[in-house]
């Protein structure tokens, strides 16, 4: 039984790059259907997480205008109110924080200044989540869903237009918009369920009589294993979102069908999610510094470190969402190969069978 050839996505952009402008794109173009893109996918190999970067960092090369424009138009605005704050209720925060240290206190945490700082920061987090919800379910949603788009259009060698793109956004943006109220509902749900169970946790050890120390060390591996799961959970919900775009599914089947995709590449995608993590928490955490608070100098600076730092987090935002995309054909590229190397195995036993 032959295979066909497999050429992997990044001889594909070789081949694109030098034919650049030599293609005529004369096609009304639609996202094709979930069996289209099955096709598309046998040009694909698996990926690591190195390679999904070069992979990432080619196509932005080679559409640099498209994904510069969604980053200028749709992200740096999320991003510059979202890292400023401004919709942020400073007295709201500091109400919210008090209540997480008492709540603290009554599990029979000490308060020491690790404790009051992470409350104090998903207070935060808390807050400008939900002042920032509008946002991000409008502006931030269509700049992961012309992402998407783009890097659709990049492999299967169409142009990217950007009013074609507004009328198929307009056709699935029911379905998007469930994906991104299931994937909000899953995060929640996975941030109040460690909550209680840290709750419940810490007052059982409380109870039993050990001393504050140890129950801090409770905290921090329970912390370690939540982690582990969020990440899990954010890994599934941005794929989710990928297949929402490309196939014909939304809301929890998209999530469950991305759940089923990245097995066995749950790892990759556990660095991507990784990778970028620490990229915007190093960018926030300059922005802390440097623009809001007053740590040296006389301020002068924020003018234009200030702008600097949100255009360097929306990139990072970005190359996320890109690295996402090619994460979502590097796993149908990798079920398939799974696929292929179970028929040739029942194949083989046959054949021995017979023989």
């Amino acid at each position: 039984m032959e295979i066909a050839g497999v050429t992997s996505p990044r001889t594909r952009l070789d081949h694109l790059e030098k034919e650049g402008s030599k293609e005529t794109h004369g096609e009304n173009f639609e996202l094709e259907p979930s069996h289209d893109v099955s096709d598309r996918n046998h040009q694909f190999h698996s990926m690591n997480a190195l390679e999904i970067l070069r992979e990432t960092v080619r196509i932005l090369r080679y559409n640099s205008s498209g994904f510069m424009t969604i980053a200028a138009f749709l992200i740096c605005p999320v991003s510059a109110v979202h890292m400023s704050n401004l919709l942020v209720d400073q007295s709201i925060v500091k109400r919210l924080t008090v209540r997480f240290l008492l709540v603290a206190k009554t599990c029979g945490l000490p308060l020491r200044p690790f404790i009051k700082q992470s409350c104090q920061r998903f207070a935060e987090t808390v807050v400008s989540s939900s002042m920032c919800f509008p946002l991000f379910i409008t502006l931030s949603l269509l700049s992961k869903a012309a992402v998407v788009y783009y890097v659709d259009c990049t492999y299967s060698r169409k142009s990217a237009d950007v009013s074609k793109f507004f009328v198929i956004i307009g056709k699935f943006w029911r379905r998007l918009l469930s994906t991104y109220v299931w994937m909000c509902m899953i995060i929640v749900g996975c941030v109040t369920t460690f909550f209680v169970f840290l709750v419940a946790a810490c007052s059982v050890v409380s109870v039993i009589g050990f001393t504050p120390d140890l129950v801090v060390y409770a905290v921090i591996m329970m912390g370690l294993v939540f982690s582990v799961v969020f990440a899990n959970a954010i890994v599934v919900c941005n794929i989710g979102i990928v297949i929402c775009v490309l196939e014909e599914v939304s809301g929890p089947k998209a999530l469950l069908r991305a759940g089923i995709l990245i097995k066995g590449q749950t790892q990759v995608g556990l660095l991507i999610f990784l990778g970028s993590t620490i990229g915007l928490a190093f960018v926030e955490g300059l922005f802390e510094h440097r623009v809001k608070t007053l740590s040296y100098g006389d301020g002068s600076s924020r003018i234009w470190e200030g702008p600097l730092l949100v255009i360097m987090y929306s990139f990072v935002v970005l190359v996320d969402s890109m690295m996402s995309t090619v994460f979502y054909f590097s796993c149908r590229s990798y079920t398939m190969e799974a696929s292929t190397g179970e028929c040739q195995l029942m194949l083989e036993t046959i054949t021995a069978s017979a023989e």
